[in-house]
């Protein structure tokens, strides 16, 4: 186990946290962060897991940007400048911005340091407890020949449906070989419906354009700083900033899809080219969005949304019948892609749980359609809810 290292490249991680990570070091590069890993799923850890965990965050810290993956971030992602590049390219992981302690079979995580370098441990390590989780509880995989079969399958009911579909499954993949396969197999026989996966690495393996552009986070933060009432509206703004139109995808649902909509103004429904969809009841939201569009004169038939929340092909299948000639659609598809090997998939996150915009630290809050979703303090809660009247 010792010499096995899950994660091997700086870029193994979801794109939208280098697009935030750019966006941080330009508009915010002195503000701190702390994160925290959520059990959901009350996962029960075996005897030296954290042990373990430590043992392969340690060896994050030798992952540098390559050449070939600079060149591939220069062809693929024109809007990331090269000051930026030039920031990646010194980059190291620094394992002492985590701090991890197990007791019994219970693990507790806190990540804390710069925003601008601690925002990329979240999903590496996310997949790191995941794929670990099954080793060391011997959870023995389905054969490969069985996951080829398995996401063929999918692959063929999603181009039945003629459907735009992208691999967002990193986080809570089963392993980094099984994610690998299941790419390789959605790039061979996905076109033209297959668009992209949101992990660079994969992304540069593959020869495949990285989808994605921004997290709660990105929103959650600028609640601290600027309050709930128009978070959204500053995040967006702030957005187009930096990325002059592209990326251009709104995140919808930190403070429920209601509040998004009251700060999605004309302009910013202008620019956005959609919405994220990743709580909450998919074709409610879908009708709230057209609504949306319609009342500001905007023709929904020229945007999109891009749905995200636990996604499968049944799933898909309802929501697109429902969109279609409406709206357009595109499906991230996550762990349904990256953990179908017969053993239920993790639920686990990693949420930002402070922030410190100046001088003190602010308690962050991510509020979400479904309130298993919601994320941060009870008080804290409880205070946005007011605040917004929710």
């Amino acid at each position: 186990m010792n010499n096995f290292s899950i994660v091997s490249s700086l870029l193994d991680n979801d794109f939208y946290k280098f697009t935030m990570q750019n966006a941080i070091i330009k508009l915010f590069p002195l503000v701190k962060a702390k994160y925290e890993f959520i059990n959901r799923g009350k996962h029960s850890f075996p005897k030296n897991f954290a042990k373990i965990l430590k043992e392969n965050l340690n060896k994050m810290a030798y992952l540098k940007l390559s050449n070939e993956e600079r060149i591939f971030l220069e062809k693929h992602c024109p809007y990331l400048d090269s000051k930026y590049l030039d920031f990646l390219k010194k980059y190291q992981y620094n394992p002492k911005e985590v701090n991890i302690f197990q007791k019994g079979e219970n693990i507790r995580m806190y990540i804390e340091g710069l925003w601008s370098r601690t925002i990329l441990w979240e999903v590496p390590l996310m997949a790191i407890i995941s794929e670990l989780y099954y080793k060391l509880t011997g959870a023995k995989n389905v054969s490969e020949n069985k996951i080829i079969s398995i996401t063929k399958e999918k692959l063929k009911k999603y181009k039945k449906l003629q459907v735009k579909i992208g691999e967002y499954g990193t986080r809570r993949r089963y392993s980094y070989q099984v994610h690998k396969l299941v790419l390789k197999i959605l790039k061979e026989e996905g076109e033209p419906f297959f668009i992209g996966s949101s992990n660079l690495h994969l992304s540069h393996v593959f020869s495949i354009k990285p989808i994605g552009t921004h997290g709660h986070e990105w929103v959650m933060f600028h609640g601290a700083k600027y309050g709930f009432n128009i978070a959204d509206r500053i995040a967006m703004e702030n957005w187009l900033n930096i990325y002059k139109g592209n990326l251009g995808i709104a995140l919808s649902d930190t403070y429920t899809s209601p509040i998004f909509f009251k700060n999605f103004n004309k302009k910013l429904s202008n620019i956005f080219k959609g919405v994220r969809h990743d709580s909450g009841d998919p074709i409610f939201f879908a009708k709230e969005t057209i609504k949306h569009y319609k009342k500001l004169k905007i023709n929904p038939t020229r945007k999109k949304i891009i749905f995200s929340d636990n996604l499968n092909p049944c799933k898909v299948a309802y929501i697109s019948s429902f969109c279609k000639k409406k709206i357009n659609t595109c499906f991230g598809i996550g762990t349904n892609f990256t953990n179908d090997v017969g053993f239920p998939s993790m639920n686990i996150v990693i949420k930002m749980v402070k922030a410190l915009p100046e001088e003190k630290w602010i308690s962050v809050v991510k509020l979400s359609n479904v309130k298993e979703k919601s994320t941060g303090k009870k008080n804290m809660i409880f205070l946005a809810k007011k605040i917004l009247h929710i």
